[in-house]
């Protein structure tokens, strides 16, 4: 088969890493792809921005089967430009990515068809969403409807804060993204994510994963598109499974049928485990970053047919295997992120990743020949281990042997997992 991935980040480093290993594979390109990718596929200058384009390079190397990483060309209609032109897609049709492209969009669904969640409302002007926020008061949680690159959340534990992060929206912090808002409850309990691959009439449940989004030690500081994360995730039992598949996954399913808009693709469940059971935080409709990376080191089975028949509509005709040990991955960021930082500071040299480990590339390039540090998050060191502390003792042995001036990290990924681990909770 001859395939083309979408995307440039840590995700898709480690969706090519994976699919490379696929016997199916005959021909890989990566569009744009990263230095890590190019690695694992060649990559094509075409801009993926540019539906028309990416269409005319399938085209002219007859791709039978494209992936797309991100949500981004997703949300803007990237699958369907391709589907018709008769191309198998991995990846939702715009309507059906709205279930990321909209906060509001997805609490609607929630409310239509009884999938647990925080109670909420949608405004479109500050006034309005302020007196709500001081009428339920803090903990409450703001959200800018739109895409903003996992920037557009305040957990806000004030009501100064609450307010704050709602004229931050109306003022253009984030852009297009914030001309609405999503006001809702704050849910109290363990985060975790969960991965159910869907092709509008079946699902496979995937693997489940703890992201750490706050920047700092102790899940301190400012929300990220996320620190570090491992899997599986103790919190998500078979039973919470099982509960997530029939509460949140299959009625989410159904309605998006209902709705017009079947989906087809990964349903990447934010979930809240309360006292009540899982609670849904949101959707996104790709692949996490950075828990691919983990999922990608845990999966034993091919992941090109399970991605194909995701596209296919045969789901029900597949199965994904896993490792059981767990894996870890520790994100390096550059200094200041998620605030503003320096672009293009140089990566001296990379260790030799071992059996179970890998330095995935999120935020690389090259620059006269040399790797430099292009975005916020730039590398993911992953490795996997018999229990998440090995995991985690191997992801920070491996990342001490990174030489990269401008880079920091956490140094506590995992600490949820591992007190559990030690009974130490």
């Amino acid at each position: 088969m001859k395939v083309l991935l979408i995307g440039s980040g840590g995700r898709e480093h480690a969706l090519a890493w994976k699919l490379a290993q696929s016997p199916l594979m005959t021909e890989f390109y990566a569009a744009p792809g990263n230095p890590g990718i190019a690695e694992h596929a060649v990559l094509v200058p075409v801009d993926i921005e540019d539906h028309q384009a990416v269409a005319t390079f399938c085209k002219d190397k007859a791709i039978d089967f494209i992936v797309v990483g991100p949500e981004a060309p997703l949300v803007a209609g990237l699958a369907d430009r391709l589907r018709a032109d008769g191309l198998a897609v991995f990846g939702p049709s715009a309507a059906a990515a709205q279930l990321e492209g909209s906060k509001g969009f997805t609490k609607d669904i929630c409310a239509r068809y009884d999938i647990p969640t925080g109670a909420y409302q949608r405004f479109n002007n500050g006034p309005k969403a302020k007196a709500y926020i001081r009428a339920e008061g803090a903990p409450i949680v703001v959200k800018a409807d739109g895409l903003a690159a996992g920037k557009g959340v305040t957990v806000a534990m004030t009501l100064d804060e609450a307010l704050a992060a709602v004229d931050d929206c109306f003022e253009g912090a984030f852009g297009a993204a914030g001309a609405e808002v999503v006001v809702e409850a704050y849910l109290d309990g363990e985060e975790a994510s969960f991965f159910c691959l869907c092709d509008g009439k079946h699902a496979l449940p995937l693997a489940t994963a703890q992201d750490h989004k706050r920047v700092g030690e102790g899940d301190t500081g400012v929300n990220t598109g996320g620190m570090g994360a491992y899997s599986p995730a103790p919190v998500m039992t078979a039973q919470m499974v099982e509960r997530t598949m029939k509460e949140i996954i299959e009625p989410t399913m159904r309605g998006m049928a209902e709705s017009g808009h079947p989906f087809s693709g990964v349903f990447f469940a934010g979930l809240m485990i309360t006292q009540k059971g899982p609670e849904l935080i949101e959707y996104n409709v790709r692949f996490g970053d950075p828990e691919c990376q983990v999922m990608m080191m845990r999966l034993k089975s091919d992941l090109l047919p399970l991605l194909l028949a995701t596209a296919n509509g045969t789901l029900d005709q597949v199965n994904a295997e896993w490792n059981d040990d767990p894996a870890l991955t520790v994100v390096m960021a550059s200094k200041g992120y998620p605030g503003a930082y320096e672009k293009n500071t140089p990566i001296l040299s990379l260790p030799d990743a071992g059996e179970g480990e890998k330095v995935f590339h999120a935020g690389t390039g090259l620059k006269d020949g040399a790797l430099v540090a292009t975005g916020g998050r730039v590398l993911n060191v992953t490795a996997s281990g018999g229990t998440v502390a090995e995991a985690k003792d191997r992801a920070y042995a491996l990342l001490d042997r990174v030489r990269w001036e401008n880079g920091f990290c956490r140094r506590d990924i995992g600490w949820r997992a591992i007190e559990r681990e030690t009974g130490s909770e």
